[in-house]
Order: C-alpha cells, then sequence, then structure tokens
C-alpha cells in the first residue's frame, strides 16, 4: 500500500528564546498541525492516530504530542504518541504513521515535530544540554563528536567556516526568492503586558547572519585545535512542523490533493561518539529499500547539526554539493530538536517543487550513535 503526503506544512523556526519563546511547544505543535489539516482539506475528525516528536519534555506537562492534538481540535478518542529519537524524532514520527498506513492499521495520521524554549528557575541541570545535547556514554557534548568527526574526516575549520556561510547564502536567496512561502503560516505571539503581538513568518536565524564575525569565531568545544564554532554549528531554535499522510486508498475517496509519495525509509546506529556520520549508513539502506539508486536521487537533506556533519556525509557518500540543503540548513535555519526531522522533509519537498526533482532523501543523525533517512517521490 503506498503511504500519500498531502501536505507537509507550516514550519517555522526561531532562534532560543527568540519571538517563539514565550509559547510553549505543545501550542506551535497544535498551530502546525491545525494548518496542516487546514492546508490539505481534512477534516480533524477523520484523524486515526497522532505521532509528533518531541525532545525536551519537562515542564510541558504529560504526553506532549496529545496536548498537540487536542489543541488543534483533533477528537480525543484519537490517540497521540509523542517520540523522542532526539534530532531524529521529526522524522522517526513519520515513518511510523507510515508504517501503520502500509500495514493497513491507518488511513489517515498526523505527524511532525515541535520544540520550544524553557528555562528553569535556580536550576542545577540544564535539562537542554543533559537531555538533549550530551552523550551519555562518554560523558562528553555533542559538539565534541563534532570535534572528532572533522579529525577523522579531515575537515579543517575554514572547509567548515565556508559551508556555514554557504547554508546562510543559500537560505537567505530562498527566502528573497520566495521559496519558503508556501511552507510557513504565520504565528502570531503575545507581547504580553499591554505590549503588541509579533507575527513570526520567517526563519529568524537568517538574520543574523555575519560572515566576517562568523569567521573569527573561537571554538567552543575543543579549546587547542578546535573548529567547530557557534558560527558553523547549529543554532538552538523553537519551531514546529505538521505533516499528513494518507492511504492511496483515502486519498481518492476524500479526493485530496497529493503532493508526494514515501518511497522508502531506514534507520542505523554505530558507536555513540560516531552519531554525526551515521547518515551515510541510513540513506543507502533507505534508498535501497525505496527500489531506487543513489543516481536516481535528485536532491538531498542531510541535518546541519554541525557544519561537518553534512561534510563529513557528503564525501562518505560521494554527493555533490549543488544536490544537498540547496535552500541552506541547520546551520542557517536552526534547529529545533524535535522538529528537525518534519522540518527537513518540508524544505525537501519545496526543493523537489522548485527545481523540477522528482525523487529526494531527507537524513539526519541523533544523538546516541544513529540516524533515520526518508525518501519521497514528488507526484
Amino acid at each position: 500500500m503506498f503511504v500519500l503526503l498531502v501536505l507537509l506544512a507550516p514550519q517555522w523556526v526561531a532562534g532560543f528564546l527568540g519571538t517563539l519563546s514565550s509559547s510553549p511547544a505543545t501550542k506551535l505543535g497544535s498551530i502546525a498541525i491545525q494548518s496542516a489539516l487546514k492546508r490539505a482539506n481534512v477534516d480533524p475528525s477523520l484523524v486515526q492516530e497522532v505521532f509528533f516528536g518531541n525532545v525536551l519534555s519537562a515542564n510541558l506537562g504529560q504526553a506532549p504530542a496529545r496536548q498537540a492534538s487536542q489543541g488543534a481540535g483533533i477528537p480525543n478518542s484519537v490517540i497521540s504518541t509523542t517520540i523522542n529519537k532526539v534530532c531524529a524524532s521529526g522524522m522517526k514520527a513519520t515513518m511510523l504513521p507510515a508504517q501503520s498506513i502500509q500495514l493497513g492499521i491507518n488511513d489517515v495520521v498526523v505527524a511532525g515535530g515541535m520544540k520550544g524554549s524553557r528555562l528553569g528557575h535556580d536550576t542545577l541541570v540544564d535539562g537542554m544540554l543533559k537531555d538533549g545535547l550530551w552523550d551519555v556514554y562518554n560523558d562528553f557534548g555533542t559538539g565534541v563528536c563534532g570535534e572528532l568527526c572533522a579529525e577523522h574526516h579531515s575537515v579543517s575549520r575554514e572547509e567548515q567556516d565556508n559551508y556555514a556561510c554557504q547554508s546562510f547564502e543559500r537560505g537567505i536567496a530562498a527566502h528573497e526568492g520566495g521559496a519558503f512561502a508556501w511552507e510557513i503560516v504565520p504565528v502570531e505571539v503575545s507581547g504580553g503586558r499591554g505590549k503588541p503581538s509579533t507575527i513570526v513568518d520567517k526563519d529568524e536565524g537568517l538574520t543574523k547572519y555575519d560572515p566576517a564575525k562568523l569567521r573569527k569565531l573561537k571554538p567552543s568545544f575543543k579549546e587547542d585545535g578546535g573548529t567547530v564554532t557557534a558560527g558553523n554549528a547549529s543554532s538552538i531554535s523553537d519551531g514546529a512542523a505538521a505533516i499528513v499522510l494518507v492511504s492511496g486508498e483515502k486519498a481518492l475517496q476524500l479526493g485530496l490533493q497529493v503532493i508526494a509519495k514515501i518511497r522508502g525509509y531506514a534507520d542505523a546506529a554505530q558507536a555513540s561518539e560516531l552519531f554525526t556520520t551515521s547518515p551515510a549508513l541510513a540513506i543507502p539502506k533507505a534508498i535501497a529499500y525505496a527500489g531506487l539508486d543513489a543516481s536516481q536521487i535528485d536532491f538531498y537533506e542531510i541535518n546541519e547539526a554541525f557544519s561537518v556533519v553534512a561534510l563529513a556525509n557528503m564525501k562518505l557518500l560521494g554527493l555533490s554539493p549543488e544536490k544537498v540543503n540547496v535552500h541552506g540548513g541547520a546551520v542557517s535555519l536552526g534547529h529545533p530538536l524535535g522538529c528537525s526531522g518534519a522540518r527537513i522533509l518540508v524544505t525537501l519537498l519545496g526543493v523537489l517543487r522548485q527545481k523540477n526533482g522528482k525523487y529526494g532523501v531527507g537524513g539526519v543523525c541523533n544523538g546516541g550513535g544513529g540516524a533515520s533517512a526518508l525518501v519521497v517521490e514528488l507526484l
């Protein structure tokens, strides 16, 4: 049974403690789900299950995915499951409903991911660092894994800075050319205390680009000879993205406008400290599962946890830079942990639409040694 994507919809990424910081992740998730269903012309009552990625759940309350589902007007009889596969959460939250549709269990499922800023008071442990950005097996930050990757694959600081600048320049060009317009739904954020509301309708990270400053930043994780900096790594961000998946039979029955078909998907894993190159293991598996050859893939989205992640995986897979992250990536657009796996699928479909591509692959590494990848066919 084919799994069809009716709509990959709204995603917006704001900086950490930026314009979306007053909105909890669950509210952002609700807005994304509600907007995706509206755009897809799918009544909430038809949804049979919801899978939503969320990594930093502290202080959100019970069952974040269910909160997002209920807030979007989906009936309380609908099952909702929160997925935590660190950075790959949003993609894994898309793979699971695809499987349920292929098995004939469901016909209409909502997937996606969300992440919001959450700060504690007099906290002794930084929840974002501990639960999202720390290698528990080696007891060091995932940025150290970026340094190991750069060392293992001979990627210099200059190469990483050049790549980061390219990510920003591609993102800015895509924004100015209107490439992101179909992906984003404006969100109104209350100003509080009588202040006017703010409308968020673009990715905030793009406004902070300063190439000269980026190249002068000090290494963040290795003082002597380090190459990974705050400028050539992804920014901590808030955001949400939602996807509506349906079976081919249900799409015909409802007369839905279908965007794409899920052709294949796969996960892979290796040693925790090597997670940065796990996409190079998952992507070929997903392509093979899709019954395709790498030569048939038009465009790739590889999540830019660090610039070196994209550079190393391109090297390992023999990919042309002109096929990878052509509208920018997490370095410039931001990396909301629970959302990014879904966000890159949204962007990938946008690239295929605008560049007249047919097949695309999204790949995202995740802390603990893993990665997920998914192949789509534009219809």
